[in-house]
């Protein structure tokens, strides 16, 4: 689905942020991670057109996106901003969900249809009317999911989806995750908390001053505990606790980690 090849980036020119970074994407669910500075979001931001790439090529299907305007990738890949006061500017919820799908010439009638759905998903369904301004930040971040979900791109990247977000809220995101991997998205995050990417995401990038330095299935690169230390990832609390209790495997969920310790206690 998007394929980056010897891209190369940097905002000011002797400072490389990227050099000659090659990835492949398919469908599975993918947490791009690493410490403040790695890389994260220039990554992302790349991927939606809004930064172009100096040197290489990022290919998403068959748009090239040196080459297309963010308003034409809208239709391909949507990215839910870290802040969602960032993203948000009209006065009531639903034409706030709307605007996207009505700007990439939807139907009205399909684009009220989408937003309906998307709200109905993230739980807003009963608050058409409130101005977004109301709302609160657990709730203005679940609005500017459903504003991308309802454009209904491809590919969908969420910018630290967790932070400001209760239990609730967290429970709520796992779940429009699921719902759109069961639509068969590719479902992208940026993002610090290790415990969500453990339980939801089947693939980890770790970025690292620019450089991939781990990339695979997320319990392999969880295991790779040294390299992690390295680029200052945290492991995941339930891998942290059952290396600290002396077991080998590499736990990514609570039930994973309570079946094996009642299995061991036999």
């Amino acid at each position: 689905m998007i394929k980056i090849s010897n891209l190369s980036y940097a905002y000011t020119k002797n400072t490389p942020i990227f050099s000659e970074i090659n990835l492949e994407f398919d469908r599975r669910s993918t947490a791009i991670i690493g410490q403040n500075g790695a890389g994260k979001t220039t990554l992302a931001k790349l991927l939606k057109g809004l930064l172009k790439p100096f040197d290489g090529e990022i290919m998403i299907g068959q748009y090239n996106v040196k080459t297309v305007s963010a308003a034409e990738l809208s239709k391909v890949i949507g990215l839910v901003f870290q802040n969602p006061n960032d993203q948000i500017f009209k006065s009531k919820v639903l034409d706030e969900v709307m605007f996207g799908p009505l700007a990439i010439k939807m139907s009205e009638s399909a684009a009220k249809k989408n937003a309906l759905e998307a709200l109905e998903l993230v739980g807003l369904h009963e608050q058409l009317e409130t101005n977004p301004h109301d709302l609160s930040l657990s709730e203005k971040k679940l609005l500017c999911v459903a504003a991308v979900v309802a454009m209904d791109p491809e590919i969908i990247v969420f910018d630290e989806p967790t932070i400001g977000q209760d239990y609730a809220g967290k429970e709520k995101i796992r779940n429009i995750i699921q719902v759109l991997k069961k639509r068969n998205k590719l479902v992208m995050t940026i993002i610090h908390d290790m415990d969500f990417v453990a339980e939801n995401f089947e693939r980890t990038i770790v970025i690292n001053e620019g450089i991939v330095i781990l990339d695979g299935d997320t319990r392999k690169v969880f295991a790779e505990r040294e390299i992690l230390k390295h680029a200052h990832v945290e492991d995941p609390s339930i891998t942290q606790l059952g290396k600290v209790l002396g077991f080998q495997e590499t736990f990514l969920t609570v039930e994973e980690f309570v079946q094996r310790w009642k299995q061991s206690q036999r």
